[in-house]
C-alpha cells in the first residue's frame, strides 16, 4: 500500500528508511589508473553508482523530497514536477515509485532511450521536449507549467533548490572527509546544476581552507558528457555558489569517452562518460602537483552504454 499524505508529512520507518538509503557510498583507490600516467599522487572516487537509483543524484532528489515533504509541499493530491537530463529524472521517479506520489518529468527529446524506458516503467509521466533546447528548454518548460497549474504540482526545480547543495553539504562532503581521514586536498567534481560541488566544497573549505575545489564542464554546449553543463552558454543555476569553485577545467567528450573506456579497462568500472571527464581532470592535475590527495565522484554506472 502507498503511503498516505499524513505518512509522507510525518515520515514513518518506510518513508525514513527509503531517504536514509542515499548516501554512504565507498570510497575508491584509483591506484591502477595513477599507475597509468606514473604515479606521484593518490587519486580516490566516491562509488555514487552505489545510490538506490544507481547515482549521485539521488541525494539531491531525497534532499528536495525531504525538505518538500517537511514543509507540506509535497502531499497527496500533488505531483512533483521537474525537468531532468536522466539521473535526476530517475531518481524522483524511483522515490515516487517507494514512496507513493506522482511524477512528470520534463526530459530532452535526445535523452537516452534506456533512461526513458525506464523512467515509464517506474511510473512517471515523461514529458519530451525540443532536443535543441536541451535541458535549459526542459527547465522552462517545466517552470510554465508549475506556475500555470500551482495547485496540482509541486515544482522541485533542482537548478534552484537550496535543498540539492544541501544534501552535499550534509552528506557527500562530510563522508569524504571521513573516508579520506581529512587528507584530501583537492576534490574534482563536475558540473551540472552545481550543487555537488557547491555543497561538498563548502563543506571541505569549512574543514580546511586550503582544500582546492576543480570544476568540470564540456568545452561547448554541444557535447555528449550528459549530466554536465557548459556554464557560459546556459541558464545559470542558483545551487551553483563559485564561492567555493577555485577553478574550472573544460573536457572534450572524446577524451571524456577515452578515459571511460580506461577504467572499465584497468579498473573494472563501468562507469558514465561524466566520470570520465572528472577523472580526465584529475590525472591532469595529479600529474601537475605530486603528492596530492585528489578526491572525485563517478557519478553513474554506465550500464547504459559507453556512449552518451
Amino acid at each position: 500500500m502507498s503511503p498516505t499524505g499524513s505518512d509522507l508529512a510525518h515520515p514513518g520507518p518506510s518513508v525514513r528508511a527509503a531517504l536514509d538509503s542515499v548516501g554512504h557510498t565507498s570510497l575508491l583507490d584509483l591506484h591502477r589508473m595513477v599507475g597509468s600516467v606514473g604515479g606521484g599522487f593518490e587519486l580516490w572516487a566516491k562509488a555514487e553508482f552505489e545510490n538506490p537509483s544507481g547515482s549521485v543524484k539521488d541525494r539531491a532528489a531525497a534532499s528536495i523530497v525531504e525538505d518538500a515533504l517537511q514543509r507540506g509541499e509535497l502531499r497527496a493530491g500533488r505531483c512533483l514536477l521537474d525537468a531532468s537530463s536522466g539521473n535526476t529524472a530517475v531518481a524522483y521517479a524511483t522515490l515516487g515509485a517507494r514512496l507513493g506520489f506522482p511524477v512528470r518529468l520534463y526530459v530532452p527529446r535526445n535523452a537516452n532511450p534506456a533512461r526513458l524506458d525506464r523512467l515509464r516503467a517506474l511510473g512517471a509521466e515523461v514529458v519530451l521536449t525540443d532536443r535543441g533546447e536541451g535541458t535549459d528548454g526542459a527547465q522552462r518548460r517545466a517552470r510554465h507549467d508549475a506556475e500555470t497549474h500551482p495547485e496540482q504540482y509541486f515544482y522541485a526545480d533542482q537548478y534552484n533548490n537550496p535543498a540539492n547543495p544541501m544534501a552535499h553539504y550534509r552528506g557527500t562532503g562530510p563522508e569524504i572527509w571521513e573516508q579520506s581521514r581529512g587528507r584530501v586536498t583537492v576534490l574534482v567534481a563536475g558540473v551540472g546544476t552545481g550543487g555537488t560541488i557547491s555543497g561538498t566544497g563548502r563543506f571541505l573549505k569549512e574543514r580546511n581552507p586550503a582544500v582546492r575545489v576543480v570544476g568540470v564542464e564540456p568545452t561547448g554546449p554541444l557535447h555528449g558528457l550528459e549530466g554536465l553543463k557548459h556554464l557560459p552558454t546556459a541558464l545559470r543555476p542558483s545551487t551553483y555558489d563559485a564561492r567555493y569553485v577555485d577553478e574550472t577545467r573544460r573536457v572534450e567528450t572524446e577524451d571524456a569517452q577515452r578515459v571511460q573506456a580506461e577504467l572499465l579497462r584497468v579498473e573494472g568500472l563501468a562507469v558514465g562518460p561524466s566520470a570520465g571527464a572528472a577523472v580526465t581532470v584529475a590525472l591532469d592535475l595529479g600529474r601537475a602537483a605530486p603528492g596530492s590527495v585528489i578526491v572525485t565522484l563517478l557519478p553513474d554506472r554506465g550500464t547504459e552504454g559507453l556512449g552518451p
